[in-house]
C-alpha cells in the first residue's frame, strides 16, 4: 500500500500543532494537553486505554490483529521564554515548545486520523503513545513501560523533527544512537577555618579540585577508548567569603555513555574516586546519583526495516545513516522492552534556523506531511 498524505490532512495537523504550541505544558503537568488529545481521538473513534494522565494511550484494532505496532509522540514543553514574531507564540509565561514536541503530537494525531478513516486497510493493531515528561525525570516513557503499555507490541517506532539534519533527509542508525543521561552529586565534608591557617583545616575545595581532575582521568584512562563516555562537572559550590575555608563543597554534573556496562562502571569509579580522594586528605566524600535515561539502542532488524521503507518510499538520496549523539531521549525505555527504532526527520534550513531549546526555535511545517506519511508507511509495510 502506498499512502500519500494530502494537503488537507497536513493542514489539519498544522492547525493542531499551532494550538499545542500556543498552549504548552511542562513535563509532568500535561493534563490539559491530554484532555485536548483525548477529545481529538474520541472524535476519531479511537479507543482510549486506561493509563493515568498525563500519559495517554490510544488503540486501534487492525483487520487481522495478530501483531501490534506502537507509535510514540512526546507532548511536553520546556521552561523557557519564547522569542520571535510568529503569530502562534506561546501564551503561557515561561513555557514554550522549543524542541518540536508539539509537531510530534500533531503528526501522531494526523496518523490516527488517517488510520481511523481507512480502518479496512490496516492489518495490524496500532498503539498511539502520547507520552509525557521526555524533557525531565521521572520519565513518561519509563512509566508507560512499567505499567505494561507496550507489553504486547511487536515493534515501537518514534521520530524526532531535527533542526540539525538537512531538510529533506531522514536519518536512521543501527545500534546505540543516543547516550544515557544521569546526574551525580559529590559532597565533600572537611573542617573549615580561617584562610590564613589552612594547616588547621581540612579544605574541601582543595579536595574538590583533585576530584575534578580525577573525574576526567576516568574517561581518558579507565574507560575503553572505543566506548564513548562523558563526565562533565557543571557546578561547584563552596564557601561564603574570600578568607574563609568552608566546611563543605558540593559538585554536580552529568554522565553520558552508550552502554549499560560503561554506565555502571563509571558510577562505581566516580564513587571510588570521590570517597578515596576525600579520605586521603582527611575529609568525607559522599556520592549520590539521579538516574535518568538509559542509552537509546535501536534494534537492528527494526532499523533495517525502517531504512528500507525510507529508501523505497522517498528515494536513496533521502536516507542518511546518522552518527550517534551524546544527547538523550527517554524513547530508550521502549527499546529496553520491545524491538524499536528511532528516526530523525530533517528540517534544517531557512524555515528552521535555530537549534533545539533555543528561544527562537521553530519547526518547518512544510515537513509535517511527509513525517505523517513516514509513520503510515511503517505501519502499512510492517510484516
Amino acid at each position: 500500500m502506498r499512502t500519500v498524505v494530502d494537503k488537507e490532512l497536513a493542514d489539519w495537523a498544522v492547525a493542531h500543532r499551532r494550538y499545542l504550541h500556543e498552549n504548552p505544558e511542562l513535563s509532568g503537568q500535561e493534563y490539559e494537553t491530554c484532555v485536548y488529545i483525548r477529545r481529538c481521538l474520541e472524535e476519531l473513534q479511537i479507543e482510549i486505554l486506561d493509563y493515568p494522565a498525563p500519559n495517554l494511550v490510544g488503540f486501534l484494532r487492525g483487520t487481522e490483529g495478530q501483531k501490534t505496532i506502537a507509535l510514540r509522540a512526546d507532548i511536553d514543553a520546556l521552561p523557557i521564554v519564547e522569542e520571535g514574531e510568529k503569530p502562534y507564540l506561546s501564551k503561557v509565561a515561561g513555557v514554550a515548545h522549543v524542541c518540536g514536541h508539539d509537531g510530534h503530537t500533531a503528526i501522531l494525531l494526523a496518523v490516527a486520523k488517517w488510520l481511523s478513516e481507512n480502518r479496512s486497510m490496516i492489518r495490524h493493531n496500532i498503539l498511539f503513545l502520547f507520552q509525557s515528561s521526555e524533557e525531565m525525570s521521572p520519565s513518561g516513557a519509563e512509566a508507560l513501560v512499567q505499567q505494561g503499555a507496550i507489553d504486547g507490541a511487536d515493534a515501537v517506532f518514534g521520530m524526532h523533527l531535527m533542526q540539525s539534519l538537512e531538510k529533506g533527509k531522514i536519518g536512521y542508525h543501527y545500534g546505540a544512537m543516543m547516550a544515557s543521561s544521569d546526574d551525580f552529586r559529590i559532597k565533600i565534608t572537611g573542617k573549615g577555618g580561617h584562610g590564613s591557617s589552612p594547616h588547621e583545616t581540612v579544605d574541601p575545595t582543595y579536595v574538590a579540585g583533585h576530584i575534578l581532575l580525577g573525574l576526567q582521568a576516568i574517561v581518558s584512562r579507565k574507560v575503553n577508548p572505543v566506548q564513548p563516555a562523558v563526565i562533565s562537572v557543571g557546578q561547584v559550590l563552596a564557601g561564603s567569603n574570600y578568607n574563609i575555608i568552608p566546611n563543605e563543597a558540593v559538585m554536580t554534573g552529568t554522565i553520558r555513555t552508550f552502554s549499560e556496562e560503561t554506565r555502571q562502571f563509571i558510577f562505581e569509579e566516580v564513587k571510588r574516586l570521590a570517597e578515596g580522594m576525600s579520605t586521603t586528605f582527611g575529609a568525607v566524600g559522599e556520592v549520590s546519583y539521579i538516574l535518568g535515561t538509559p542509552p537509546l539502542v535501536n534494534d537492528k532488524e527494526m532499523s533495517r526495516f525502517a531504512e528500507s521503507v525510507i529508501r523505497e518510499s522517498y528515494g536513496e538520496h533521502v536516507a542518511v545513516e546518522i552518527e550517534p549523539v551524546m544527547g538523550a531521549d527517554d524513547f530508550s525505555f521502549y527499546g529496553q522492552k520491545r524491538p524499536s527504532t528511532y528516526l530523525m526527520f530533517g528540517m534544517g534550513g531557512e524555515k528552521s534556523q535555530y537549534p533545539h531549546h533555543h528561544p527562537r526555535f521553530d519547526i518547518d511545517e512544510e515537513e509535517i506531511g511527509t513525517a505523517i506519511d513516514l509513520f503510515l508507511q511503517l505501519v502499512s509495510r510492517f510484516e
